[in-house]
């Protein structure tokens, strides 16, 4: 794999009007900065929003980490801006929940061995202790917090309280357990859930199942930020397989797993490379 120069990435939404490109750009080059990466959206409408995410390189760049914030604010005030930085250099931490099945914690764990996924992997967290061997195969610490229905927002407590301050995102690899509202809102916006349908179709429980019954000819899987209402955030990315009136459930079960796979690593690929800005209940990715 090719070795990427380290970047700065600007995340960046705000009222639109004219001059924001020529103004971030006119700041880039004053401090040196080469542009290697540079696109923006504005949605249709007479009061439209703007969305741009551009990337530089860090080395000649002219502002040291402590000062780009300071020196950029004048801009980001002047066009009312909502904004981010980001140094390619600066991985982010993220812990894996699963549950019993292992196909999307396996898949992610190899993509990140081979250095697909840009990220450092913590902890994978378990309610249940059956993976722990994949955990031990590639030397990432697993931890077993037990679920109990009754017990459900002091056993996730305890699991909040362990991850604070060890970890910037949480990845969802079915991990097959409602979050309460107080570890939703502690990761606002950097937990990534895989939903095994094509959503907004076959929310909830059993999706295959439910498909099956509908004699649908298209299944799919569903990456998406978590919110409060269950499965109802913003999605980040999606894919489908075909199927046909031969497939039993069994058959869309081994289908979705593969298209659950590669759906949750785009999504987990799309966030450590900050390609995604949350625009009311939707993404935009860059």
């Amino acid at each position: 794999m090719a070795v990427q120069q380290p970047t700065i990435t600007l995340l960046i939404s705000c009222p639109d009007q004219p001059g924001i490109v020529a103004a971030i750009s006119s700041f880039i080059f004053r401090y040196h900065g080469n542009i290697v990466e540079s696109d923006q959206h504005s949605t249709n409408h007479a009061e439209g929003t703007f969305f741009m995410r551009i990337s530089f390189t860090e080395q000649g760049f002219g502002l040291k980490q402590s000062e780009l914030v300071q020196a950029f604010q004048p801009i980001a005030d002047r066009f009312h801006m909502q904004w981010s930085v980001h140094y390619s250099r600066l991985r982010k931490r993220a812990a894996i929940l699963v549950s019993k099945l292992d196909h999307c914690l396996v898949d992610l764990l190899w993509r990140w061995k081979s250095g697909e996924l840009a990220m450092d992997i913590v902890c994978i967290i378990s309610n249940h202790p059956d993976l722990q061997a994949h955990a031990a195969m590639y030397n990432v610490p697993y931890y077993h917090f037990p679920v109990q229905k009754e017990t459900r927002a002091e056993d996730q407590q305890r699991m909040l309280a362990f991850l604070e301050g060890k970890v910037d995102f949480l990845i969802l690899a079915r991990y097959m357990q409602i979050l309460e509202p107080f570890v939703v809102q502690a990761y606002r916006q950097q937990i990534i859930n895989i939903h095994h349908s094509f959503l907004p179709a076959f929310v909830g429980a059993k999706p295959y199942e439910r498909a099956f019954e509908r004699g649908v000819k298209l299944i799919g899987a569903t990456a998406h930020y978590v919110t409060e209402n269950l499965d109802e955030g913003p999605i980040i990315a999606q894919d489908v397989i075909h199927c046909d009136h031969r497939d039993t459930v069994e058959d869309l079960i081994r289908k979705g797993r593969d298209v659950e796979r590669r759906v949750l690593a785009e999504a987990v690929r799309q966030h450590t490379e900050d390609r995604v800005l949350v625009y009311a209940n939707k993404t935009i990715v860059f």
